[in-house]
């Protein structure tokens, strides 16, 4: 029986960047597709879900996934993917396409763009950082966004866009896609996915809250790319924390046709196609990387 990987990725930067290393730049990812592909065979998610509910899944089948809809996404992986022959489903937050900022990304451009040794912020109750250095500064951005991420949306909004103000710089308008992008991608052979509106945790909205953010992505992607969207993806996606059967249950009432979570493992034809797992391979050698897919294989996930 044939077992499917679904690999996530966010973004591909063009060059290192020092403030974000677990994040690939173009040459790694590049070396990355060369290693996927010569060890499994690449399908795109929207057939390779068709192949495993018929049961002819090939061995070593592997999805590749995008979520959000940065910039780099069109601009740098795009055309290493087109380069190697391969697809990818990317999944969008649409309020944040044409010139949009996400919560997580105010954070961290504010943090980067400090120009004092230290950023002050007990006036929003989260005291005071150093950023004097590279390794500090990349440790006051995870910590500020581990403590802003569970907030309701509406106040991690506003929290990540006041620590962006008390740093005192201007915030970058070209870190996510366009909707020219979205359409360019699709005629490029790429599938495009929804991924609710602002990205919220889905378990802390109430449930019309929830199935707005989730619909109204869908009608927008369907809008701007005038076809059906099938696919979505949870936000932040661990299954119990932050989404619940409730959504489980919505998104097959919203006339999707599968989700994915961020939960690891691979799926086969026992796994709820509105439920299924991905992995991200974080390793820079090709030795772990490849321990790490196998490793991955051995978990099969039946919500």
């Amino acid at each position: 029986m044939g077992r499917l990987s679904i690999l996530i990725f966010h973004r591909v930067l063009p060059a290192t960047d020092p403030l974000l290393p677990d994040v690939p730049d173009a040459v790694e990812f590049e070396r990355l597709l060369h290693w996927i592909k010569s060890w499994f065979n690449v399908v795109p998610l929207v057939d390779a879900i068709t192949q495993l509910r018929e049961g002819r899944l090939p061995e070593r089948a592997v999805a590749i996934t995008f979520d959000d809809g940065y910039s780099d996404n069109y601009d740098v992986a795009l055309p290493l993917l087109v380069q190697n022959g391969m697809s990818a489903t990317f999944f969008i937050a649409t309020g944040y396409l044409d010139g949009g900022l996400m919560w997580n990304d105010a954070i961290i451009e504010g943090v980067r763009r400090c120009r004092g040794p230290r950023l002050e912020l007990c006036e929003l109750g989260f005291g005071v950082h150093d950023v004097t250095t590279i390794a500090a500064r990349r440790l006051t951005a995870s910590t500020l966004i581990s403590q802003v991420k569970y907030l309701a949306p509406e106040e991690r909004s506003s929290t990540a866009r006041s620590i962006a103000n008390m740093a005192e710089v201007p915030m970058p308008h070209n870190l996510m896609m366009s909707s020219l992008n979205l359409r360019s991608m699709r005629k490029m052979g790429m599938a495009i996915g929804a991924h609710t509106v602002w990205h919220p945790i889905l378990a802390k909205l109430d449930t019309h809250e929830a199935r707005e953010e989730i619909s109204a992505s869908k009608r927008m992607l369907e809008g701007i790319l005038q076809e059906p969207v099938k696919l979505f993806a949870y936000p932040n996606g661990k299954p119990g924390d932050d989404y619940l059967p409730v959504h489980t249950r919505m998104v097959r009432e919203l006339a999707f046709d599968a989700a994915v979570s961020t939960s690891p493992g691979v799926a086969d034809a026992g796994t709820d196609v509105m439920q299924l797992p991905r992995f991200t391979p974080w390793d820079r050698t090709r030795p772990r990387f490849g321990l790490r897919l196998a490793a991955n294989l051995r978990n099969v996930v039946h919500h």
